[in-house]
């Protein structure tokens, strides 16, 4: 069975709308934020180095489905899985939940790319020494 990374974030007064609920696009930076300390856990980052340069991984694919509202100030619980670990991509499950009840699920998809100043990025396979520390969430 695959590991699952858990986080959690107070909903903060910026993060909703005039109703005190939180507004759809702070799912997204939720989303985000937990990849990074998903990834940070296991000793990665989003902007990573090697003997070749800078590797990162921008999004090509983002939703999220709601079931029910959460409001200002309450504690989202996200649990993160790796549903997809590709040749040159990674897909990322995000299960929100407040007190156990199911709230919201999203999916980001990444491609691991070369980075630099001089031109855009270009996706290469992941390394690696970046694919055995993620192989432990893969979803089954």
């Amino acid at each position: 069975m695959a590991e699952v990374f858990r986080t959690s974030r107070r909903i903060e007064f910026a993060d909703t709308d005039a109703a005190g609920i939180a507004h759809f696009s702070t799912y997204f930076r939720l989303m985000e934020e937990a990849e990074h300390e998903f990834l940070r856990s296991v000793g990665l980052s989003v902007l990573l180095r090697d003997d070749e340069g800078a590797i990162s991984f921008p999004r090509v694919r983002a939703e999220c489905d709601y079931r029910a509202a959460l409001r200002f100030e309450d504690v989202a619980e996200i649990d993160v899985r790796v549903l997809k670990l590709g040749r040159t991509s990674i897909g990322y499950e995000f299960a929100f939940s407040r007190g156990g009840e199911p709230i919201a699920h999203g999916q980001i998809v990444c491609v691991c790319c070369r980075v630099s100043n001089d031109g855009p990025p270009q996706a290469i396979a992941i390394p690696e020494w970046i694919a055995e520390k993620l192989r432990p969430f893969v979803a089954a």
